[in-house]
């Protein structure tokens, strides 16, 4: 069984950065995608960022595009999200997430596994 943990989530003012990581345990045993999806107040979780494997490929969403950075440690098992120039609207519980494949997709119900979340507030 794969187990994703978060950290790094907080309360920063708008403008600001904050750096997510996300810890895979129990890793599949062939390569796999990580990434990024948010769920802000009152509406639907939605995609953020992927990465491939090798780090090779990245896939980011408009909305952030140029703002936040994802990146794989040395640990392939170990994702960052760097988010830079924060926006109130940027406020959400944000999910690390892990698919078998090589594909970086948005597509939500193409990742079998899930992290908990961390609170991520920018505050106006």
């Amino acid at each position: 069984q794969v187990q994703l943990v978060e950290s790094g989530g907080g309360l920063v003012q708008a403008g600001g950065s904050l750096r997510l990581s996300c810890a895979a345990s129990g890793v599949l045993d062939r390569a796999y995608v990580m990434g990024w999806f948010r769920k802000p107040p009152g509406k639907e979780r939605e995609f953020v960022a992927a990465i491939t494997w090798s780090g090779g490929a990245e896939n980011y969403a408009d909305s952030v595009n140029g703002r936040f950075t994802i990146s794989r440690g040395i640990r392939k098992n170990t994702i960052y999200l760097q988010m830079n120039s924060l926006k109130p609207e940027d406020t959400a519980v944000y999910y690390c997430a892990a698919k078998a494949g090589s594909l970086p997709t948005a597509e939500r119900g193409a990742y079998d596994y899930w992290g908990q979340g961390t609170q991520v507030t920018a505050s106006s």
